[in-house]
């Protein structure tokens, strides 16, 4: 399938003839002004940098999707799967500066349009929901255990229509090069997929996994038609160049920054 995220300054813009009001996107690393590392594109205030850099990051991001950062949303994420809805009154939720307000938050979604829904990455999947008839947005943060959580079905849950008039876009995360051990291994076990499709054993208490087929496929026993989930080549652990890999460099380095919104 040919890749629908399309590079532009600063960031992946996702791009189909199905989208018309909706914006979708994640920033990449560089040309920044951080230092963590080096000339990064930084959208973390929770790491070590300057707040100054975050905020005239923002204000670069900001001109390029024509969306103000009032208008932003930013919850603080704890990788788990709670889901919230959110409206008018959340807009500028810890984009200046972050506060207790939606802690504990890694799925979002509004039917509200001048919402831009944010979140920070560096390996964990980004997914995305939109149904621009029914004017609806979402996004989500899963990690191995969001994953194992079925965040994604969580935010599919949210939902008040039909299903299948729902799309979804799985954003740029960690490849197959990311392994678990056994125990976790074990809890992805208990998922009501099929492991095989996403997991490889490489030795004893080392698999491989595919987090970005797994979403895929939960996606699917919630409902959602295969045709109607996109799910990108792009892949933050095979290139540093564009994404910061929290796996590869060890912790030490930036967020991307993935956003939606109508």
């Amino acid at each position: 399938m040919q890749e629908r995220f399309k590079k532009y300054n600063h960031i992946l813009r996702y791009e189909t003839s199905q989208l018309e009001k909706v914006i979708l996107g994640i920033t990449t690393r560089e040309d920044g002004l951080s230092p963590y590392p080096k000339e990064a594109f930084n959208l973390a205030r929770y790491i070590d940098d300057d707040s100054i850099n975050i905020t005239q990051h923002q204000e670069q991001l900001a001109a390029t999707i024509h969306y103000p950062r009032e208008q932003w949303v930013f919850p603080i994420q704890t990788h788990e799967n709670k889901v919230v809805e959110v409206t008018d009154e959340d807009k500028g939720t810890n984009i200046d500066a972050l506060s207790d307000e939606l802690y504990g938050v890694d799925g979002m979604y509004t039917y509200q349009s001048d919402i831009l829904l944010t979140m920070c990455y560096a390996d964990c999947v980004p997914i995305y929901f939109y149904s621009e008839p029914h004017h609806f947005v979402g996004l989500a943060h899963a990690g191995w255990r969001g994953t194992v959580g079925q965040i994604a079905n969580e935010m599919v849950s949210k939902i008040d229509f039909d299903v299948k008039d729902l799309q979804v876009v799985i954003g740029p995360a960690t490849s197959s090069t990311y392994e678990i051990n056994d125990d976790i291994k074990s809890k992805f076990e208990q998922l009501p997929v099929d492991t095989n499709q996403f997991i490889d054993t490489r030795a004893e208490d080392r698999h491989g996994i595919d987090l970005k087929q797994a979403n895929a496929l939960l996606l699917e026993y919630a409902g959602v038609p295969k045709d109607n989930i996109y799910i990108t080549n792009y892949a933050t652990s095979e290139d540093l160049s564009l994404f910061f890999s929290y796996r590869v460099e060890k912790g030490n380095t930036g967020r991307m920054l993935a956003f939606i919104g109508q």
